[in-house]
């Protein structure tokens, strides 16, 4: 009898072990969820979507054509058979077909696999594993096919006794067959025939949800799915099967962050409740402006979860300029209020920088603390970045240790093993998505006492609900919607980059805007330096290899040798010195340079009020998220904003679907919506799971907000009663199959 904590290796031949090893499968639980990618019906066509070049591919149809065919450079012959299902025709080619063209004739169904090549529009396997399907066929219905399948039919045959040979081909006559995921290491059909074997020796195992808790959902058990769903004998046994698999993965999720959640209860946090006449009032007392009502709301759950003694773990997340920085500024006055420091982790020195000059600028005085023009109770502003010279270094990291320095602003040199804080009470990482879990979880072990620092992690781009519930799932969620009065529209229009007329246009709008007193940001996808092209993005003349985009070095000297050489135009990329690009950041905040060509180091956090026009070349080559983000950059003063996106794309491409979306829409809530439907859940759940290929293979963060909801509902009321699972065994093998242990772990960790 076996368990789905067993290994494999226990069970299948070492061959078959090692292909699913590849593919991440080595439990007898992770067998069992590794599920099919698609089903081909019998009569039906297959409606797998048109493959990639280089994908590995599995189709099942019928032999139409097979021709013997001399070969063009040598002598002898090769087989050239084409194969069809209902969808559409394949090409399979076989060298030295001797032994094989009685097999592949005409009229034979057969199950193919191999490399995808196209040809005209036509998908071709060169020599390709097969194996002949059974069809009613006395002469075709015996165990052939290539030497790779030899060996399937063996773990099939144990399966079956010894006269059961009927029962055995039955298999492959099933209604409907399961196609897996498949690579060069490990072919569907191994798949399915240790699949086959294992559910043949599973035992019956309780069910993580009671017979109340199935029928008031209307699910079948898990056991009942994982067979349905890798032996359907019908449509409605897919369709019942990957509904309650559904529910399993939402589950198994939600069950690990509930445990999250609530194991975090037991840490303790230094609470720190308003303090009269503090900084936090002081800074309130000279804002030039009233706080919108969102931000007053948010403040107050911040206020709410920094005043217990279980620590703050928060997830804010707003809109670009809904004031984000001042809620978090005036959250972590209140922690320096209550005598202990506070952190901000940036993921550039370009945005860390832009932290402390803003949060200098917004405190004045009250950040002047040691200095002669210091108000009473002022604080220190420190900033450590890992390109500071070591003088100034060493400074910070004495005002660091010593307490003097209130806030301390950084990027990744916060978290080296030097940086000792006197007493970390809270830490706000900004733009979360930039950094690993565990470059995060570094500043967790820094309190003072074993104590642990309140956490709040913001973010500026819109995060649909379903994915908040489920990769910041262990953290309370706080939303700004609302911006700031005196915030300016922005218009966001697609330029063609083919139509010059237009592309000139776009300079001369730049050249109206900076003669208004204004300034422009151009935006490309890449530095360049090692690639040639025209400056058009095109490729140069003679260099087929070059890629169609234009570089920001490109973009600059093209700039200077057009109609807007007389104007100061600014440089701004990653592989400059980190003096020369606060020097650059500078210059543009002061209005001395007219034009700033850059990456996307200007994505988050910069704030130069006067920029009101924003180039993006390239726009195809960015995500709705970071085209929202970037434009986020412009209309931040007095004047209403402008953002064009030159493209290339063809006109019906989804490259021209984001533009669109992105010009359609300031909303960034509904385009991170937009986001997730063109990238599908792969990228959110993989980053969730270390980064991996998703694991889940029913549960759409697109669709299934009311089954993510009620896996959550259920996960808290069983972990909040049994929060290591004790009393809820199932529910804990369920997790562990779904979420294989270094997933866990990293879970764990996040």
């Amino acid at each position: 009898m076996i368990s789905l904590s067993d290994s494999l290796s226990e069970i299948l031949d070492n061959k078959v072990v090692d292909g699913l090893a590849s593919v991440g499968v080595t439990t007898v639980g992770e067998l069992l969820h590794y599920t099919p990618r698609r089903y081909v019906r019998q009569g039906q066509a297959s409606k797998a979507e048109m493959p990639e070049t280089g994908e590995y591919l599995t189709i099942v149809g019928r032999i139409t054509k097979a021709d013997l065919i001399p070969m063009k450079k040598r002598s002898g012959r090769f087989l050239k058979v084409t194969v069809a299902d209902e969808s559409r025709k394949y090409e399979a080619s076989f060298f030295n077909p001797k032994f094989i063209q009685h097999r592949l004739k005409p009229g034979a169904r057969v199950m193919m696999a191999g490399t995808v090549k196209f040809f005209r529009d036509t998908i071709q396997l060169s020599h390709p594993d097969w194996m002949v399907l059974p069809d009613g066929d006395s002469e075709v219905d015996r165990v052939v096919g290539s030497a790779m399948l030899t060996e399937m039919y063996a773990v099939e045959a144990d399966l079956t006794s010894d006269d059961d040979a009927a029962g055995l081909l039955a298999q492959f006559d099933r209604p409907i067959i399961p196609l897996y995921p498949a690579t060069r290491d490990i072919q569907t059909w191994d798949i399915w025939g240790a699949v086959r074997r294992v559910l043949a020796h599973r035992p019956d195992t309780a069910d993580a949800l009671s017979d109340a808790e199935r029928k008031r959902r209307g699910l079948i058990t898990t056991a009942d799915a994982l067979s349905r769903i890798h032996l359907p004998d019908t449509e409605d046994d897919i369709t019942a099967a990957s509904a309650r698999l559904k529910f399993d993965e939402a589950l198994a999720i939600q069950t690990v962050l509930a445990q999250r959640r609530l194991a975090g209860r037991n840490d303790s946090a230094p609470p720190c409740p308003h303090v009269p006449g503090g900084l936090e009032d002081g800074l309130l007392a000279r804002l030039p402006f009233e706080l919108t009502v969102g931000q007053v709301e948010v403040g107050a759950e911040l206020g709410a979860d920094l005043g217990r003694s279980q620590p703050m773990s928060r997830l804010l997340q707003g809109e670009v300029g809904s004031g984000k920085t001042l809620v978090s500024l005036l959250a972590m006055l209140r922690v320096v209020d209550n005598g202990h420091q506070c952190a901000i982790l940036a993921p550039t020195e370009v945005l860390a920088a832009q932290h402390y000059r803003t949060i200098r600028t917004m405190l004045g005085d009250l950040a002047a603390g040691g200095e002669l023009s210091a108000a009473d109770g002022a604080t220190q502003i420190a900033l450590l970045t890992g390109s500071m010279k070591t003088k100034g270094k060493r400074q910070t990291l004495l005002d660091v240790v010593s307490g003097a320095a209130g806030i301390v602003i950084g990027t990744h040199a916060l978290l080296e093993e030097n940086v000792e804080f006197f007493d970390l009470g809270m830490v706000v990482v900004d733009e979360q998505h930039r950094f690993g879990v565990e470059q995060r979880d570094v500043l967790r072990g820094r309190g003072r006492d074993g104590a642990m620092p309140h956490f709040l992690v913001m973010t500026a781009t819109p995060i649909p609900r379903t994915v908040a519930m489920t990769a910041f799932g262990d953290l309370d969620t706080s939303v700004l919607t609302e911006l700031p009065r005196g915030r300016q529209p922005i218009t966001t229009t697609v330029v063609p980059m083919g139509n010059v007329r237009w592309v000139d246009r776009v300079w001369s709008r730049a050249a109206e805007e900076i003669a208004a007193g204004r300034q422009v940001y151009v935006v490309c996808s890449r530095i360049g330096g090692d690639e040639v092209s025209d400056g058009r993005g095109t490729p140069a003349k003679g260099d087929s290899t070059a890629p169609q985009t234009v570089s920001v070095l490109d973009q600059y000297e093209n700039l200077i040798a057009g109609p807007l050489g007389h104007l100061r135009i600014g440089l701004l990329h990653g592989r400059l010195p980190s003096d020369e690009k606060n020097a650059v950041m500078d210059e543009f905040g002061r209005g001395e340079i007219d034009i700033l060509v850059a990456t996307t180091v200007i994505e988050v956090g910069v704030d130069v009020p006067n920029a009101t026009m924003m180039v993006i070349v390239d726009a195809e080559r960015f995500g709705v998220s970071q085209l929202h983000q970037l434009r986020g950059r412009v209309g931040r003063g007095q004047h209403a904003g402008l953002c064009l996106l030159m493209t290339n794309t063809a006109p019906v491409s989804q490259g021209m679907q984001r533009l669109n979306a992105v010009a359609g829409s300031n909303d960034g809530f509904v385009l991170a919506r937009v986001d997730l439907a063109q990238r599908r859940e792969g990228d959110v759940l993989g980053s969730l799971q270390s980064g991996g290929t998703t694991s889940l293979r029913f549960l759409s963060l697109l669709d299934d907000v009311d089954v993510i909801a009620d896996a959550r509902e259920l996960a808290d009321e069983v972990v909040g009663a049994d929060l290591t699972l004790i009393e809820h065994r199932p529910l804990a093998d369920l997790v562990d199959a779904i979420l294989v242990p270094h997933k866990i772990a990293y879970l764990d960790k996040s």
